[in-house]
């Protein structure tokens, strides 16, 4: 989360808002705290991991006090608008996602000294932005080394 933070922050792209961006990913991992990271290996079905996801939040916004607090709306659209994918925010973020994905998953292969292939395989073609097409393509270079 704090890394894909950073990444928003780093990307150059007038078409977007950063800030929103930045926002997005602080706030799209928030339900993991509670019901932990769900993995499509786990066999939870993706609408059944959603309404997990979707629980968790609306309890943390509780706890902020959603009713009278602007800052716990905002977390639980931010959550809402990411999950939707409905914004070319949401979008960059997702992608931003699976950049740092992969860039974690070459950080296990060298500390583990074993290959993670499917990671990257998944992702290989899912990267649109240019600019985080780049980072994807550095971080496949990187790997070969």
């Amino acid at each position: 989360m704090h890394r894909m933070s950073i990444m928003a922050l780093l990307l150059d792209d007038s078409s977007i808002d950063k800030t929103r961006c930045v926002k997005l990913a602080i706030v799209h991992d928030l339900a993991e705290c509670l019901v932990g990271d769900i993995t499509p290996y786990d066999g939870v079905g993706k609408e059944d991991k959603h309404q997990m996801e979707k629980q968790a939040m609306a309890e943390l916004v509780e706890t902020l006090g959603q009713d009278n607090n602007q800052g716990g709306r905002e977390i639980y659209e931010l959550w809402n608008e990411y999950e939707d994918n409905r914004t070319n925010e949401a979008q960059v973020v997702h992608q931003l996602d699976k950049c740092e994905m992969i860039q974690q998953a070459m950080e296990y292969e060298k500390s583990d000294n074993k290959r993670l292939d499917q990671f990257f395989d998944t992702t290989r073609h899912l990267f649109t932005h240019p600019q985080i097409k780049s980072w994807a393509d550095e971080i496949q270079n990187r790997r070969k080394k």
